[in-house]
């Protein structure tokens, strides 16, 4: 009986259409693609953490580009809870990505979008701790957009190939 439902799920998802993004693997359409996106430099420290997330992701110059992207980078420290002597407890930072894929051959504006992220930081006694603290949540945090980025870049390449 497991067997004969387990039958009839395969067959009903097999016609639903769903087809892996990165059919081909690393030689596919969108692999392929990808790799043609060339990455403008984006300034600040959370600048330079996400154009190294974003070139990995993207397998960038392994060809000529075709596509820039520009993105731009919003970094922001809040202080959340507050100690019985007014120090903060806790800290939210928010990193909020603006990014446009435009066509090298004509300046065309193919992509006009925008990805973010936030993480939730303890505020210790240690100056040292929370500094350290907050660079580890940027760069988690530029990883998560880079890879959104990336996702939706991927989608959008697949629906035009189409």
């Amino acid at each position: 009986m497991k067997r004969l439902l387990s039958l009839a799920l395969v067959a009903t998802l097999s016609g639903c259409g769903l087809q892996p993004l990165y059919s081909g693997g690393g030689s596919g359409a969108v692999a392929t693609s990808l790799t043609q996106i060339q990455v403008a430099q984006i300034e600040g420290k959370s600048g330079w953490l996400m154009t190294n997330a974003l070139n990995d992701r993207l397998a960038a110059g392994k060809t000529t580009p075709l596509y820039r992207l520009e993105v731009k980078l919003q970094d922001k420290i809040s202080g959340l809870g507050v100690r019985g002597d007014n120090s903060v407890a806790r800290e939210r930072r928010t990193l909020r990505a603006r990014y446009q894929l435009i066509d090298l051959a004509n300046g065309s504006v193919l992509l006009d979008a925008t990805a973010g992220s936030d993480a939730g930081i303890d505020v210790v006694n240690s100056e040292y701790a929370t500094i350290a603290a907050e660079n580890t949540a940027l760069e988690r945090l530029c990883g998560i957009v880079a890879d959104q980025i990336v996702s939706r870049l991927a989608l959008r390449t697949r629906r035009t190939a189409r």
